[in-house]
């Protein structure tokens, strides 16, 4: 499976890329489409939202994947989504999730495998978590990781998603490793998305949208 790059720059999250590989004799080819980059600055919350902004989430992708890139919080907190079925007009929508975390602190007094509560949502609408907590230290502490949303324009079936993070902690400089997976309980259209932090604003850093075809 190769990566192609379709448009002139560097891989800077502003290209278009093809994956190309052969299977049982025949040629296939995804592309991976730049749709936004939203760079926040002391921004409370980001949303992707159907139709605004240039913002695409509708069934022109069957896939939809969402990359962080040095999320940095006014304050120590955890960064989590939610999603829309009104364009934007409420986010709660019905979700079920599980999750799992691993961490490890620069002074090797810590190593842990777990599950994590907060990624474990039985029918809940509240936002749920993709990092569990990054601080805010200025030069120090920020969160990085991705988000894939499959098929929300769906109107017969469940949205799955599954996050994956890379994070900072405050205390005892963890480095954490987070995975959550899960699906919005709807078959109505899922045509927004929202981050932010669970208090406090989005201090700083990049969030890009991409589609898959």
């Amino acid at each position: 499976m190769a990566l192609s790059k379709l448009a002139a720059n560097s891989f800077d999250l502003t290209d278009n890329y093809a994956f190309t590989g052969t299977t049982t004799g025949a040629t296939s080819t995804q592309k991976l489409f730049l749709i936004k980059n939203i760079d926040a600055s002391s921004s409370s919350t980001v949303s992707f939202v159907n139709g605004s902004s240039s913002v695409v989430l509708d069934n022109t992708y069957k896939t939809y994947y969402f990359k962080f890139i040095n999320l940095h919080p006014s304050t120590s907190q955890q960064f989590e989504f939610q999603g829309s079925t009104n364009s934007g007009s409420s986010y709660g929508v019905t979700i079920t999730t599980t999750g799992f975390k691993a961490h490890h602190t620069e002074n090797d007094s810590t190593t842990t495998l777990e599950y994590t509560a907060l990624q474990d949502v039985a029918q809940g609408t509240g936002y749920q978590e993709i990092f569990q907590q990054v601080g805010s230290d200025d030069g120090e502490n920020s969160g990085s990781g991705e988000l894939w949303l499959f098929n929300p324009s769906s109107t017969t079936f469940v949205k799955h998603f599954f996050s994956r993070s890379s994070e900072r902690s405050p205390s005892d400089h963890y480095a954490i490793s987070q995975f959550g997976a899960g699906y919005f309980n709807t078959t109505s259209a899922i045509n927004a998305i929202q981050f932010r932090f669970n208090s406090g604003n989005i201090d700083a850093g990049r969030i890009a949208l991409y589609g898959i075809k």
